[in-house]
């Protein structure tokens, strides 16, 4: 089996699975249907088109640095200023960085990291107005997706790796296999993308965890400073 990872970093993201009305929530790590969506997106293809192939791939996030949660909010009037529409809250994940593996054929992979380096539509992390940061695509490598998501670096930013501890445990969230015991069911498979009948299933997963070294703690702690060193006391 082979898997594309993907690298999810930037200000701001917001993987929403249950927005409804005036309150549009995020989930705390990216959904399958939002990175689903953005494979589709890098193809070109319109959300009236069937997603076909990318229905079946095998879907996992590891939480890297999780961020926090952002809420804004938003007001709209009429031209005449006569009517105002409700007000919307939106919630958002600030400086999160998720390591994402998608499982599938080879040939399928190699050409989605491929249109992930020369998208065809804009790229975005969950909504329009989160841009990534970086390039997404860590590339296609022949390995199962629990020993990629498990072993791959820890790609979290310097400054918030220095803060950890030597050893860190990081939450991995992916697809529950068949026969295996899943931990929660969400309404995050999707099925069509079309405005005119958006429409999404239930997806059972499964929750673990894989612990990472910290090189940067021990170098974070030799560094400290000392002011009084400079007095000779």
């Amino acid at each position: 089996m082979s898997v594309l990872l993907l690298r999810l970093a930037g200000p701001l993201q917001s993987w929403g699975s249950s927005s409804r009305f005036a309150r549009r929530g995020t989930e705390i790590a990216p959904t399958k249907s939002g990175v689903i969506g953005l494979l589709a997106a890098a193809r070109g293809a319109r959300r009236t088109e069937p997603l076909t192939d990318l229905l079946g791939l095998e879907f996992g996030v590891r939480l890297d640095q999780p961020g926090r949660i952002l809420r804004d909010f938003q007001t709209a009037r009429s031209l005449d200023g006569r009517h105002s529409a409700p007000l919307t809250y939106r919630f958002y994940l600030s400086d999160a960085v998720f390591l994402a593996a998608v499982g599938g054929e080879r040939d399928l992979l190699d050409g989605l990291a491929e249109v992930l380096d020369r998208p065809r539509f804009p790229l975005y992390l969950g909504r329009r107005s989160c841009p990534p940061v970086g390039p997404i695509s860590l590339g296609v490598h022949d390995l199962t997706l629990d020993d990629a998501l498990a072993t791959w670096p820890w790609l979290a930013a310097e400054w918030y790796r220095r803060q950890a501890a030597r050893e860190v445990r990081l939450e991995i969230i992916r697809d529950a296999r068949p026969g295996e015991h899943a931990t929660e069911t969400v309404p995050d498979e999707p099925v069509s993308f079309d405005p005119a009948r958006r429409e999404h299933t239930w997806r059972s997963v499964s929750r673990r965890h894989a612990d990472v070294t910290n090189d940067l703690a021990e170098r974070a702690g030799v560094a400290e400073h000392d002011p009084l060193s400079l007095l000779g006391g």
